[in-house]
């Protein structure tokens, strides 16, 4: 075999098949990198993080979950937020092609910086929304000073 005829049969061995193939395993990787979608994979809810000269401010954003599928604690300085959404589908006579909604559960960790007294967090849920606020002990008054920038 020439030269020629085992660059064109390489070319056709990595030619759409190979392609093909690695395109599947870029979009696998990048579903495993972004959480996955349809069932059983893990969530990770977004949230904001405000802060005042008082309190944090959370909010969770958990469409689909319920206010009795949420738990939340503080541990130390971290607050973790958990929770699960459930796939309640009942449709066994279809043949779902395509599922992009996301189920399964979810764990987040907000590092605050202080440790919040007993009874200083309150929590509301509302409209797939759970809003935090986490009152600040007198001792935590964040002290903010600036760094200089030196240019090289």
């Amino acid at each position: 075999m020439s030269n020629k005829q085992l660059a064109e049969s390489r070319a056709e061995v990595a030619g759409w098949p190979f392609l093909q193939a690695f395109q599947t395993e870029m979009n696998h990787l990048f579903e495993r990198f972004n959480g996955g979608l349809g069932r059983d994979l893990q969530l990770s809810p977004a949230i904001d993080v405000a802060e005042t000269d008082d309190a944090v401010e959370v909010t969770v954003e958990v469409p689909g979950v319920g206010k009795d599928d949420l738990d939340v604690s503080v541990a130390n300085d971290t607050l973790i937020i958990k929770g699960e959404k459930s796939d309640l589908r009942e449709d066994k006579d279809k043949d779902w092609r395509i599922v992009e909604r996301r189920y399964g559960s979810f764990r987040r960790h907000v590092p605050l910086g202080f440790t919040p007294g007993d009874d200083k967090v309150d929590a509301t849920f509302a409209n797939g929304v759970l809003t935090l606020k986490i009152d600040k002990p007198k001792g935590a008054k964040q002290h903010t000073r600036k760094v200089e920038i030196k240019a090289r």
